[in-house]
């Protein structure tokens, strides 16, 4: 899952981070004649109160040293770090460069190494100097519920996921039933091959082409919807497993009508026409599919 919570993240980081810097801004006082401490401490606890899921809270000078214990979820690293040097984070030397409020790319926290997010707050004086950065700590999965509602850590996300997972298992079981049908035609006579029809060939070839079709299908859901390997929107790969089952369907459809020809020329030409049908209906099938990837490819 951790590979589409970084997805998701990347499509709402500007919210987030918008949503946090105004939360900052809007209690911490900056670019006042006199900055202490004290009046900092005050607002952030304030500011902490109102965003509630926070991981961690602590403030750095202008030289990047904490000066005040972590305010922590875990109790373990609650009420001590001050005195640490953090220059070399870069939610400190990123804050400094661009003298404004930013956010980081999640990474492991060193208090329990789930993936967290950094927003931090530089403090300047009236005279524009630096004075303190404040840091606020968020995990990626409360940062996700925070702005991105639809997020797959919400209770419907969760539910959907164990539901393609179902119907993941459904599929592959039908998929195993067609596998096993089309070998069954094949093994119908045992190794007694001169007992084989071109029927039975036929039949299990359109059988197991479905099972390949249907398993790729399987593949895809699984990987996507429970696993969360997302595919990049926009690429060829989103696009690949819908035109891997219409080809295999394709197929199925074009062995049979190939078989309904020897059939009824063989049995009853008048029924001819019928096949010419379906391989009509399968010449269209193939002229949209064509249709469908020339406007993809033009779309890129």
């Amino acid at each position: 899952m951790v590979i589409k919570e970084m997805q998701e993240f990347g499509e709402i980081r500007t919210k987030a981070r918008a949503y946090l810097c105004y939360m900052l801004s809007r209690n911490i006082p900056n670019k006042l004649p006199s900055v202490s401490l004290d009046s900092v401490v005050a607002a952030l606890k304030k500011t902490s109160e109102e965003i509630q899921i926070f991981d961690s809270v602590y403030i750095l000078n202008a030289e990047g040293i904490q000066v005040t214990n972590t305010v922590s979820v875990h109790e373990a690293y609650a009420r001590q770090g001050a005195g640490q040097n953090l220059s070399n984070r870069a939610y400190y030397y990123r804050a400094v460069q661009e003298k404004r409020c930013v956010l980081t790319d999640p990474y492991p926290s060193l208090q329990d190494n789930n993936l967290v997010v950094t927003s931090s707050y530089p403090i300047f004086d009236i005279e524009g100097n630096l004075v303190y950065i404040v840091c606020i700590d968020i995990t990626l999965q409360n940062i996700l519920k925070m702005v991105h509602p639809t997020s797959v850590d919400s209770v419907f996300g969760k539910v959907s996921k164990y539901i393609y997972a179902a119907f993941s298992i459904a599929l592959a079981a039908v998929a195993m039933l067609l596998f096993v049908k089309g070998i069954g035609y094949m093994l119908v006579h045992g190794f007694n091959f001169a007992e084989i029809t071109i029927k039975k060939i036929f039949e299990s070839t359109i059988l197991l082409t479905l099972a390949l079709a249907i398993f790729d299908l399987v593949k895809a859901i699984f990987e996507e919807e429970v696993m969360g390997h997302q595919k990049k929107r926009g690429g060829d790969d989103i696009h690949q497993t819908m035109v891997r089952f219409l080809g295999s369907i394709i197929i199925a459809l074009s062995i049979e009508s190939l078989m309904l020809v020897f059939k009824f020329a063989i049995t009853d030409p008048g029924k001819l026409l019928y096949a010419v049908y379906l391989i009509v209906g399968i010449s269209a099938l193939l002229i949209s599919l064509s249709i469908y990837l020339r406007s993809i490819n033009r779309s890129r």
